[in-house]
């Protein structure tokens, strides 16, 4: 089942693009907080709410709070997550298998950080997750995987999230590695770029934030 979690950074043209495509790409549309007004924008309903509801408009949060088909949930301010990781936590205990968050980026470098971390829950429980932004999509890997050359994307970078990522060996790149090791603090993965149309990264141990990049 896929889901899109809408929080409320920046959308950009990719994320509005998924969201015109969302009643046939998604089973489910998690409204975060924010996020709810770039869907009245675009006049679609969600199936969740969740937030605090600390930053949204309150005529926006009336007109949808007494939509008695979405299910909406208010959290308090005062909590141990932010409201995208109890919007992924939901997202995850409704069963998805998929799940794509868009608006995770944006001014507030804290919180994208956090939204980043937060992608390894997912991970954890063997779900697809991933944030899209106006110019990346970001994702961790902690097991091998095949990619498939996706022209939109110019740079893949690597950054370790663990002390150290163990037995990384890189396949279809322009800068191949063979059982390597990346720690945290090194920039070694930064901007590699793929040059075959199928390529495959090969990890023993540890997890790796993998980035796609278009500038």
């Amino acid at each position: 089942m896929n889901t899109i979690i809408v929080s409320g950074g920046n959308i950009g043209n990719e994320g509005l693009a998924l969201l015109k495509e969302a009643s046939s790409i998604y089973s489910n549309i998690i409204a975060v907080d924010k996020g709810l007004e770039v869907l009245n924008k675009l006049n679609i309903i969600p199936n969740y709410m969740i937030g605090d509801w600390d930053s949204i408009e309150k005529d926006i949060l009336k007109k949808y709070e007494i939509n008695k088909k979405i299910k909406m949930i208010k959290l308090n301010p005062e909590k141990d997550y932010t409201d995208t990781h109890m919007a992924l936590k939901l997202a995850i205990n409704i069963g998805s298998t998929n799940i794509t968050i868009i608006g995770g980026t944006g001014t507030r470098i804290d919180h994208m950080i956090g939204n980043i971390h937060i992608l390894k829950e997912a991970m954890e429980k063997g779900i697809s997750c991933k944030i899209i932004d106006e110019n990346n999509e970001i994702q961790l890997i902690n097991k091998d995987v095949q990619i498939l050359k996706d022209k939109k994307y110019k740079y893949i970078s690597l950054i370790p999230l663990t002390d150290k990522v163990e037995g990384i060996t890189l396949k279809g790149f322009k800068y191949s590695l063979t059982k390597e090791s990346l720690t945290i603090g090194q920039s070694l993965g930064i901007s590699n770029e793929q040059i075959e149309d199928i390529a495959k990264i090969e990890i023993d141990n540890g997890i790796l934030i993998f980035v796609k990049s278009k500038d």
